[in-house]
């Protein structure tokens, strides 16, 4: 009898998110970080704000220093300020006399421009472009990059819809006018049944993000959507849009988490399948 291939299955685990789960005596910190497996491939999305990702990973017997791609979505603290921990982590390894990989990172060519907010000061990536060579062997690019056999990053996203502003945080070095966030991005996962959208913040709009997704991988079927999708202090306009257009996509689940925000999440809840989320959380796609 010949046996069919069986398909790898996609594993995501979160390893950061803003929230917990009962009896899951993980951390959490307003910051997300999520670690993909598919087949062979390890795929690090985000780092969180701090080394919060890091502990949770080691709880969960996830070792990082042997991944193969790390993805920024974009450059704020609360997506890339742990990448000093890990670097801190790295470099531990190699004191030990141990040899860690030097793993790809993947982001949209802004991701690590000085970016600064009044009164507050840095609010984005602490380290800047030409110091990542050290550590990682870095792919930076607006165009979509293949990271495994099925996961892409997305690249740069389009912003066609008429109800996702264009947000304005904080200013890049060197700008006259507010930062628009023009490196946020997203990965795609290609399974057999449709698309799984992983995203970090969604600062470019996540029906942008989705309507990317479905034109970079020729499928209309978006079986999950995975992060923060930015609702959280939206307008009316906005969220009714979102609302209408995530409901017409006929979801099997939705794992809004991160920045989406609790009355976004409950207007989600009345058009998808909205699910807990929470640091430690496992999820598997065939």
């Amino acid at each position: 009898m010949i046996r069919q291939k069986r398909r790898p299955i996609i594993k995501i685990t979160i390893l950061t998110d803003n929230n917990t789960y009962i009896d899951r005596y993980f951390l959490a910190e307003p910051g997300l970080s999520i670690f993909i497996e598919d087949g062979e491939s390890k795929i690090l999305f985000d780092c969180g704000y701090s080394d919060v990702f890091i502990k949770n990973a080691t709880k969960l017997k996830i070792d990082l220093t042997t991944i193969d791609t790390l993805v920024l979505s974009h450059n704020h603290l609360d997506h890339t300020w742990g990448l000093t921990d890990y670097i801190r982590l790295l470099t531990e390894e190699r004191l030990e006399g141990r040899s860690p990989a030097t793993p790809k990172l993947v982001s949209c060519p802004d991701t690590f421009r000085h970016t600064t907010y009044p009164m507050i000061g840095t609010i984005g990536s602490l380290i800047p472009l030409e110091r990542i060579s050290t550590y990682f062997s870095p792919i930076i690019s607006k165009e979509p990059v293949v990271l495994s056999e099925n996961c892409i990053f997305l690249g740069e996203i389009p912003r066609e819809t008429s109800f996702e502003p264009t947000p304005a945080i904080g200013r890049k070095e060197g700008e006259t006018s507010d930062d628009s966030i023009p490196e946020d991005s997203a990965i795609v996962y290609k399974s057999e049944k449709g698309l799984v959208i992983i995203t970090g913040c969604s600062h470019a709009g996540i029906c942008n993000i989705v309507n990317y997704a479905k034109k970079v991988c020729e499928d209309d079927r978006i079986i999950d959507i995975i992060g923060g999708l930015h609702l959280h202090d939206c307008d009316s306009t906005q969220l009714e849009g979102t609302v209408h257009f995530i409901g017409a996509l006929g979801l099997s689940s939705l794992h809004a988490c991160h920045c989406t925000g609790l009355q976004a999440q409950v207007a989600l809840s009345k058009v998808a399948p909205v699910n807990e989320v929470g640091s430690g959380l496992v999820l598997e796609y065939s």
